[in-house]
């Protein structure tokens, strides 16, 4: 698998804010998982370029996760795991999930989040593959 690595995710969450964070694992046949590429979006700037804007509690969105690009071979035996959670602090700023500014922010609310994967809401990482 090569080149730009990107999760659809159809999710909702309790609060007015949140983040989804993705992890591309490899985890060899001895169980030992190495981190390929991962990344992350918060809830209200989930469109590019737009003014960032609160979310629905309890509405489901479409969430694209840039896991930028990467180049992996999955040796035979090897599993492809994704890990898909809210937070992955300290690599990413927390979020307060409150929608107060992060930097002055004090409340801070538990979200609980739904992630979605049926066929209705396809959530899916795209993993490109390259023929050798």
């Amino acid at each position: 698998m090569t080149s730009p690595l990107t999760v659809a995710l159809v999710a909702a969450s309790s609060a007015v804010d949140t983040d989804w964070t993705a992890k591309l694992i490899d985890v060899s046949p001895d169980g030992y998982a190495r981190n390929v590429q991962e990344g992350i979006v918060r809830a209200s700037h989930r469109i590019a370029g737009a003014v960032p804007t609160p979310i629905e509690p309890g509405k489901t969105y479409e969430y694209t996760i840039d896991l930028w690009a990467a180049s992996n071979v999955f040796l035979a035996g090897h599993r492809i795991r994704l890990e898909i959670s809210s937070s992955n602090f300290p690599h990413w700023n927390r979020n307060l999930n409150s929608g107060e500014p992060l930097a002055t922010g004090q409340q801070i609310v538990i979200a609980q989040q739904t992630v979605f994967h049926d066929s209705l809401h396809a959530s899916h990482i795209m993993l490109p593959v390259i023929d050798q």
